[in-house]
């Protein structure tokens, strides 16, 4: 009897064991085919693992975020800081250059323009063709061999000074500085002798820029402006080789008697004291960054039949200093050739006598008192004297290159004292 119970114990547990397996089986396939479906489902409907991985991402990404936005606040609080320091330096700047344009503004006021839009500015090459220029530059080479190697040799003079001024000088002797291996020897011989420093001297010599403003009236015709232009050539071309920027500038009219200025003038009914009254021609002869042998055919065209005619100089000065004060040299020297007053029919004519010489002495005060930029004035047969406070006046033409680079190298010795 108790084998039969031990039997059908057996039987029932066998029994059991099939239903719990048969249950599991089932379990796991209602399991898979969930995984199955939620696989179909794909991204529309993300498991909850998912949904935790994308959430673990999020924060990730936004801890990032908040990393990335500190630094680049530390990097914009320095941008400002360099910011803020670069247009301080650039206000002072503006600030000093809004005080001088008032007081040319101021300048100004006094003189009249009856209108600018028939004036011009013109590079030298422009006003003709490059055959026309290159026989008129021969021209100018043959009319001055001889005159040519007496400035040759006074210009060598002053290479020879300007660059002297150049070389690199050493102190010797100093606690301090860079050790002096020429006295290294007597170290070796004597222990107890102490080191030797040396020391680069500074330079008197300034980066330094040049302009030659040349006066084109008619008045200068003939041997006065073949002289005046030879002179800047042979300037030009030594200043070069002292590495002196060399600017060549001229001033006239484009035409007698107002021009198209005066023809307006009269259309209007003729205003009283309308100012100036003439087209203005301002040329470039040679700029500060062109080299010597680029525009040496433009000093030439001084020469040109029908180039020179009235000269007004007070605006000519101005042209030529808004010109000079945009350069970076730190030493700026501007040099005036011309042979006398400025002088113009057409506005003379309708205005009262001294109109362009009062506005040419206050030009150049303003530059000589309220400026950096060095003044200088030769005048051929006259004395401007009278409109510069440095001035020479020079009776024979074949003087001006002897005085052009005797001036100049009495500037290069002396140092500009600032106002």
């Amino acid at each position: 009897m108790l084998g039969g119970d031990t039997i059908t114990f057996a039987v029932l547990l066998g029994i059991y064991l099939e239903i719990l397996d048969e249950m599991d089986i089932f379990q796991s396939e209602q399991e898979d085919e969930r995984k199955e479906e939620n696989q179909d489902q794909g991204q529309d409907n993300p498991s909850n693992d998912d949904q935790d991985k994308e959430a673990e991402d999020n924060k990730d990404e936004n801890n990032d975020q908040e990393t990335q936005a500190t630094l680049d606040a530390d990097y914009n609080v320095d941008d400002f800081n360099l910011d803020e320091q670069l247009s301080d330096s650039e206000a002072d700047e503006q600030s000093s250059e809004q005080i001088i344009q008032k007081n040319i503004d101021n300048i100004n006021l006094d003189y009249k323009i009856f209108t600018t839009q028939y004036d011009e500015i013109t590079k030298a090459e422009n006003l003709e063709n490059a055959d026309e220029a290159t026989k008129l530059r021969r021209s100018l080479d043959q009319q001055l061999v001889g005159f040519q190697d007496v400035i040759t040799k006074l210009a060598n003079k002053l290479q020879r000074q300007l660059l002297a001024k150049q070389n690199r000088a050493w102190e010797f002797d100093l606690e301090e500085g860079l050790l002096d291996s020429s006295k290294l020897p007597r170290i070796i011989m004597d222990p107890y002798n102490s080191l030797s420093f040396k020391k680069e001297k500074d330079l008197d010599f300034k980066d330094t820029i040049v302009t030659l403003l040349i006066d084109n009236s008619g008045s200068m015709r003939g041997r006065p402006i073949t002289i005046a232009a030879i002179c800047a050539d042979i300037l030009s071309r030594t200043l070069e080789r002292c590495s002196v920027k060399v600017e060549i500038l001229g001033f006239t009219t484009k035409n007698w008697k107002g021009g198209q200025s005066r023809e307006l003038w009269n259309k209007n009914s003729k205003p009283k004291t309308p100012g100036r009254l003439n087209d203005l021609r301002h040329i470039i002869y040679k700029g500060a960054d062109t080299h010597w042998r680029q525009a040496k055919n433009n000093l030439g065209l001084m020469l040109k039949e029908g180039l020179l005619k009235e000269n007004i100089d007070g605006e000519a000065i101005s042209w030529a200093y808004n010109r000079i004060k945009k350069r970076k040299e730190e030493r700026k020297i501007m040099m005036v050739i011309s042979d006398g007053a400025p002088v113009d029919d057409s506005t003379l004519s309708v205005n009262s006598g001294d109109f362009l010489e009062k506005h040419l002495k206050k030009m150049v005060k303003f530059i000589e008192n309220k400026t950096e930029i060095e003044v200088l004035a030769i005048g051929i047969g006259h004395d401007v004297s009278r409109y510069y406070d440095k001035a020479i006046k020079i009776t024979d033409v074949n003087e001006l290159g002897d005085v052009m680079i005797s001036q100049l190298s009495s500037l290069f010795e002396t140092k500009k004292k600032f106002h």
